[in-house]
């Protein structure tokens, strides 16, 4: 339609029916075969018909909880988490006589951890409840009766309601298109909510109801609708709609989903037949997968561990306990008269020992409760969430083309980035940009087009040809044209008319133009003509056909208008073709045709697809120039094009009008197999074509792709493409991002030699796919032992494989036979993979290796394999918005993820494991500290601090530091990241997590606990502490032993730190300031509340020089076996990034040589890259040298 307003359309269900999806005959099993159950009665007045059949209303709630459920569900999601019940548990025995401590400073920590993270789903929740009050209390206008429409709220719907539906307005419910304001009843729509996109889409209601363009018409109006039952398939729909006894065939062309928006049409009239949460789109709103880092998972193991060691200390204890209390009381004498054993309750009972000492197993518990850190989820959640800020403000990560900046869409895999060994990648618009040019072509046998394209240079530098000048030139003279960058004086500015087969050039420029879905958009300003396409091929098509002459212009439902250069006279004439039927592309035709009625009359029935289904439709007579036009393909294919094949055969009326009439009853079928009778209807109608030629679209890689795989390899990070592509296109693109090299041994398993061919047109399918299998099993079994001896002599292989293959090779009899396979391969590339393929493989590779695998890609088909992967990366490119909705972090271009993973990954891992690990050493100390003191006096349970100290050892005077170490600290700068790649190996082989280094850690803990408890009690034990002579009491003991674990822990973490903020200044010496500030306030309060720190700072601690000193002794002595130990590894035992903090701190980093030095750990004759490529080819030249002086030698010797 032209038009002067700029408006963006979307048409991947234009078409006169639905066809060739393969997803439909799953989802009529999953409905029950033909029969569907839902009955529609439109237009019911009482509504009777919709309450007897019990169909839902259109209130929709997409809250977690309710106000009912929030507190109940909430707190089950809390206290599902073993640490909390734990401290749930110590929370209820506070109240009991078997309490260590009093139940208030036991529950308030509890309280506020709970709490924080209560409140956090509660504001997250409230906003989700905030959206659904908006929309379930939007309003539309529902037909009341009499012809007469008024304003309703959406909640209000019922299923065969008339709404009308006004310009920019979103539908309020899944809804049948009974007309609009065009006289076609046509109408726009915009899916942005379902599925991203901001093309639109055009939808047109069935002729039978398209003249109701009045409110009045509906005054009688009456029909049923007969359709599938709510399901959550976005893109297919199969009903019927009887009126006045006529019956019309429903597809999902008048379909209107609820939450698209009516674009560019002033309004439509729609019947509803799914309301609420029976609308596609709300079956369709499933939560993501959960995942948890492996982190995250170790750090489970590690609470189960400090449980046992929990358990096992209480029950020695409670051993030593019960025997000591039983020897209190021998014979009549007692042995700890001061105790009384003789009048005791039963937890010091001598006569009860036993039951003293169960009792006494229960205090232990609550008492040693400190060895679990009850803050540590709060304090990942916050470490997480600010990590994921500093992610998304990452200036280095902003796409300034398409303002579009890095979104971390999850904070729970952060450390995760940091732990990759496997990236799952696809190709189109991940690796390459998705956007078309249209470069070259082949048109009756001649290959038309001079430019070159990326993988041209690429080749051309492996072969040393003097291809580079000549591409030089070529790329100063580049199109400013956005999708068209093709060069041919032959047939560019009227000259094709001159060419031998100038009536088949027209032909092939004619096809572009008519068969295709594109929109045009003229602007009114300047009378340019731009095009909306549903992918962008499709535009560089219509693009090319109108620079070449032929443009199309305009588009109604029924015509499709081009202005043509006319070969008699060279001039510009307007012509018209009647659109008569469009049969679709899709993923299992592999072709798109139109049939349309030229001015002539004549039938013509235009296609184009791939060239695995074309050639085998062509007519004999069809055929003139097949062997060069496969030629060209195959170079084209070579060069890294992407290329369809152009054909079109002229039809008989009679031929046509029983096609229409088949076509028509088949539409009109409600059944499981509607779809394959329609496939074979066409298959009918698409035969016998007469061959045009061949286009060819380069897809460039999209910028800094060869060097960001450059650097991901150095990292030691495997890179397996994933694409459905032809194999040598991939092939190609491999070489121009450097996958593969010169002299790289590629391994191809491929279904398509003779042998396998022949074997496909077996009758016996069920024989053939066996011998098929059997084939692929041998070829995987001649790579593997090409792999071993590749092994041997340092040998680099590359594993390329295609979809049928892969079908065979992801079977469980064969799967880690190929596993093993790709494993040893420096690149693995799988062809023609089918979105389910790449999910398989995602998970093969996930499960198999035990590794963290990393799935990228932007397309609706790489949804499944970024929602199995580790981590799901979406690309926000040119394919919509469904992988980006679907993935963990979203990113603008491919080369964000070197920095992503290498600086964010390297830092998020580094961070979070060393976070762990100092929370469960400052843990670990203050908890042996208690189980120490507890030895001393004898396992009373008597803990040695007041019960508010123990209370907010964790929430005030230990945490924030912690949390600064997750969110600031950096071993080394992002720039000496990405100049050291291998650093990242760090993560992949979880160094900083490792059993070893946790140990580490937690013997530091106890050996820190131990030189703080055996220093004070011995310093302190017989001196006199007041000016009266008075020895030490537990509470001046208990204060000077918390002081000194406070400084303990935060200089062990100033220790620690690597990078020093102000931050980190303030939280660690503050914690510490903090410390004297509340001994002192608290002290300050009435005995009855502060107990035994009742002023115990001012009148007993603070003027003894004794405190002081034994505090900066103690210090020094538990900080001196960290010390020593950090400095004899970094001396002796120095890991990677303890190098380069080396050759930062020595001036060294600008220093090429000894960087290089560095740098060669990171390159393998297993490695991929450019630097790898260069490294193999100076090996090469070196070898090709020796080679050449060894034979010199021996001809001068001779």
């Amino acid at each position: 339609m032209a038009g002067g307003r700029r408006r963006k359309h979307h048409f991947s269900r234009i078409h006169a029916f639905t066809c060739g999806k393969a997803s439909m005959k799953e989802e009529h099993s999953l409905i029950g075969g033909p029969g569907f159950s839902r009955k529609v009665y439109c237009n019911d007045s009482e509504r009777a018909m919709a309450s007897l059949l019990n169909y839902g209303d259109n209130y929709v709630r997409t809250t977690k909880y309710t106000l009912a459920t929030f507190i109940p569900k909430s707190l089950f999601e809390q206290f599902r988490r073993v640490a909390n019940f734990y401290f749930l548990v110590c929370a209820v025995l506070s109240f009991f006589p078997v309490a260590p401590y009093s139940a208030v400073s036991n529950v308030v920590p509890l309280v506020v951890v709970v709490a924080a993270t209560m409140a956090k789903e509660f504001i997250e929740d409230f906003r989700r409840k905030t959206q659904d009050i908006e929309m379930n209390n939007r309003k539309v206008k529902v037909h009341q009766g009499g012809g007469v429409f008024d304003y309703s709220k959406w909640r209000d719907l019922k299923v065969g309601d008339i709404v009308k539906v006004e310009k920019d307005e979103f539908f309020p419910a899944d809804l049948i298109l009974l007309a609009s304001n065009y006289d076609d009843a046509i109408c726009y729509v915009e899916t942005m909510n379902l599925d991203g996109e901001t093309n639109l889409k055009l939808k047109q209601a069935l002729e039978g109801t398209s003249k109701m363009q009045e409110d009045s018409y509906f005054q009688n109006f009456k029909a049923v609708i007969r359709c599938e039952d709510p399901n959550a398939n976005l893109y297919t729909f199969v009903g019927s709609l009887e009126l006045e006894d006529q019956q019309f065939p429903l597809a999902p062309q008048q379909l209107l989903l609820r939450d698209s928006k009516l674009r560019n049409t002033d309004f439509i009239y729609g019947v509803v037949i799914f309301t609420g949460h029976d609308t596609k789109v709300m079956q369709n709103s499933t939560d993501p997968p959960s995942k948890r880092s492996k982190i995250e998972k170790r750090m489970d193991k590690i609470i189960y561990c400090l449980f046992f060691v929990l358990i096992l200390v209480s029950f020695i204890g409670s051993i030593f306990f019960g025997i000591t209390t039983k020897r209190d009381l021998k014979n009549g004498r007692m042995k700890r008269w001061y105790l009384r054993p003789d009048d005791t309750k039963v937890f010091y009972d001598p006569d009860r020992a036993p039951l003293a000492a169960i009792l006494h197993f229960f205090t232990a518990l609550m008492l040693y409760s400190y060895f679990i850190p009850i803050s540590l989820y709060v304090s990942i959640e916050i470490v997480k969430i600010l990590q994921s800020i500093f992610i998304n403000q990452d200036v280095h990560m902003y796409y300034e083309e398409t303002d579009k900046p890095a979104h971390a869409r999850t904070s729970n895999l952060n450390e995760e980035l940091g732990q990759v060994e496997t990236i799952l990648s696809d190709k189109t618009g991940t690796l390459t940009c998705n956007s078309m040019e249209f470069i070259k072509c082949s048109i009756a046998g001649t290959a038309y087009g001079r430019g070159f394209t990326e993988v041209e240079r690429a080749l051309s530098k492996r072969r040393e040809s003097p291809f580079g000048k000549k591409t030089t030139k070529n790329a100063v003279s580049k199109s400013s044209i956005k999708g068209f960058n093709f060069t041919d004086e032959r047939i560019m500015n009227g000259n094709w008319v001159r060419e031998p087969n100038a009536k088949v050039i027209q032909n092939f420029l004619r096809l572009l133009a008519v068969c295709h879905t594109a929109i045009p958009e003229v602007d009114e300003g300047t009378g340019k003509v731009s095009y909306e396409a549903e992918s962008p091929d499709e535009a560089a098509f219509v693009i090319a056909a109108r620079e070449l002459g032929f443009e199309f212009y305009e588009r109604t439902h029924t015509n499709i208008s081009l202005r043509e250069s006319d070969p008699s006279s060279g001039q510009k004439i307007e012509r018209s073709y009647k659109l008569l039927n469009i049969l679709e592309f899709s993923s299992a035709r592999k072709r798109m045709s139109v049939i349309v009625r030229d001015e002539e009359g004549k039938l013509l029935l235009l296609s184009k697809g791939a060239d695995s289904v074309m050639f085998e439709r062509l007519a004999k007579n069809g055929r003139e120039f097949e062997e060069k036009t496969k030629e060209h393909i195959g170079e084209y294919a070579d060069s890294g094009l992407r290329t369809l094949i152009l054909a079109y055969r002229e039809l008989r009326e009679e031929e046509y009008n029983q096609f229409n009439k088949e076509l028509t009853d088949a539409k009109n079928l409600v059944s499981a197999d509607q779809e394959e009778i329609v496939e074979g209807i066409l298959q009918n109608i698409e035969k016998d074509l007469i061959l045009l030629g061949a286009t060819a679209v380069e897809d460039k890689l999209q910028d800094g792709v060869p060097e960001c795989i450059d650097k991901l390899a150095q990292a030691g990070i495997k890179l397996w493409v994933l694409t459905g592509d032809k194999m040598e296109t991939a092939i190609n693109i491999g070489f121009a991002c450097s996958l593969l090299r010169q002299g790289m041994k590629q391994i191809i398993i491929t279904s398509e030699t003779p042998e396998n061919k022949s074997l496909e047109k077996m009758e016996d399918k069920s024989a053939a796919e066996a011998a098929l299998k059997a084939s692929v099993l041998q070829q995987i079994k001649d790579a593997k032992s090409l792999l071993s001896r590749s092994h041997e002599n340092s040998e680099a292989l590359a594993l390329i494989i295609d979809g049928k293959s892969l079908t065979h090779a992801l079977e469980d009899d064969v799967k880690d036979l190929f596993l093993e396979l790709a494993i040893g391969c420096a690149s693995v590339i799988c062809c023609r993979s089918s979105p389910k393929q790449k999910a398989l493989v995602t998970r093969l590779v996930k499960l198999r290796t035990g590794s963290t695998t990393l799935a990228i890609g932007d397309g609706a088909n790489d949804v499944g394999m970024l929602q199995e992967a580790d981590i799901g990366i979406g690309i926000s490119g040119v394919e919509g918005m469904q992988a980006v909705m679907s993935s963990d972090i979203a990113i603008a271009q491919f080369r964000y993820l070197e920095r992503l993973l290498l600086v964010h990954g390297h830092w998020c891992y580094r961070r979070i494991s060393s976070m762990i690990c100092y929370f469960f050493y400052k843990n670990i100390t203050f908890g042996f500290t208690l189980f120490f003191y507890e030895m001393y006096a004898s396992f009373s349970g008597q803990p040695a601090y007041n019960d508010w100290f123990m209370s907010f050892y964790n929430v005030f005077f230990t945490s924030l530091p912690v949390i600064a170490l997750g969110v600031f600290d950096q071993d080394v700068s992002s720039k000496l990241c990405l100049k050291f790649p291998l650093l990242y190996q760090e993560g992949v082989q979880n160094i900083l997590f490792s059993w070893k280094r946790i140990l580490g850690w937690a013997l530091n803990g106890v050996s820190s606990a131990a030189i703080i408890f055996f220093f004070c009690i011995r310093a302190m034990e017989h001196q006199a502490f007041r000016k009266g002579g008075e020895v030490v009491g537990l509470e001046v003991l208990g204060a000077t032993m918390y002081t000194c674990v406070v400084w303990v822990v935060n200089c062990q973490m100033a220790l620690s730190i690597s990078y020093f903020t102000y931050i980190q200044h303030i939280f660690i010496w503050g914690s510490i300031v903090l410390w004297y500030i509340f001994l002192m306030a608290y002290g300050a309060i009435d005995p009855t509340i502060s107990t035994t720190a009742y002023k115990v700072f001012i009148e007993a601690l603070a003027p003894a020089p004794s405190y002081w000193f034994v505090t900066l002794l103690v210090l020094i002595a538990a900080l001196i076996p960290y010390f020593a130990y950090a400095s004899i590894q970094m001396r002796f035992f120095p890991m990677y990034h303890q190098m380069i903090q080396w050759i930062r701190k020595d001036g060294q980093t600008n220093d090429p040589e000894y960087c290089d030095v560095v740098r060669q750990r990171s390159i393998r004759h297993t490695t991929v890259g450019f630097t790898a490529r260069l490294e193999a080819s100076r090996r090469y030249e070196a070898s090709k040298r020796f080679d050449i002086s060894k034979r010199s030698e021996a001809s001068i010797a001779s």
